[in-house]
């Protein structure tokens, strides 16, 4: 059965971490939302992409998605300055809802205070930032902990959308 997948992003997201777990995730067909600051509103990309966002932070619940993805890039950082992020996240940590981060989409997850004890990984300057929160830090392609997967980097793509597509079944 296909499962809802809620994509947060803004502007300077690392456009291969938006488009490529994407694309796996409705090959495998999932439906994967885009939420932002505000519905309809173009985003660019790092690389010079633009992304057209389906859905505003406040017209979305968590509960109303089987699990959230978070690209990395300069986006993440920017939206850990926005409680309702904060708070959209802090759902799936609390629920071990699916979770899949990737390079700086950890930073995230400092904001919500839920890091102590969670093994994960990250973009090498983000993997201090999260060991400082209370978080095992491994410096491996994808770490699984319960359903909350992270990856390091672009790189890491082909494993990162393998397990998280394996994740939903």
């Amino acid at each position: 059965m296909a499962k809802k997948i809620a994509a947060i992003v803004t502007d300077l997201v690392e456009d291969i971490e938006l488009t490529s777990p994407k694309e796996a995730l409705e090959n495998a067909g999932n439906e994967v939302t885009t939420i932002g600051f505000e519905a309809n509103q173009t985003i660019k990309g790092k690389k010079g992409g633009e992304f057209t966002i389906d859905r505003s932070i406040d017209e979305v619940s968590p509960e109303d998605f089987d699990a959230l993805l978070i690209p990395g890039g300069f986006s993440p950082d920017q939206l850990r300055k926005d409680q309702r992020f904060v708070d959209f996240v802090t759902y799936f940590l609390k629920n071990d809802q699916p979770l899949f981060a990737i390079c700086h989409g950890p930073q995230l997850f400092i904001q919500t205070g839920l890091t102590e004890g969670r093994t994960m990984t990250a973009y090498d300057t983000v993997r201090p930032d999260v060991a400082y929160a209370g978080a095992n830090v491994k410096d491996e392609a994808v770490v699984i902990d319960n359903q909350l997967v992270t990856s390091r980097t672009p790189d890491d793509l082909p494993e990162f959308n393998k397990a998280i597509v394996e994740i939903l079944g």
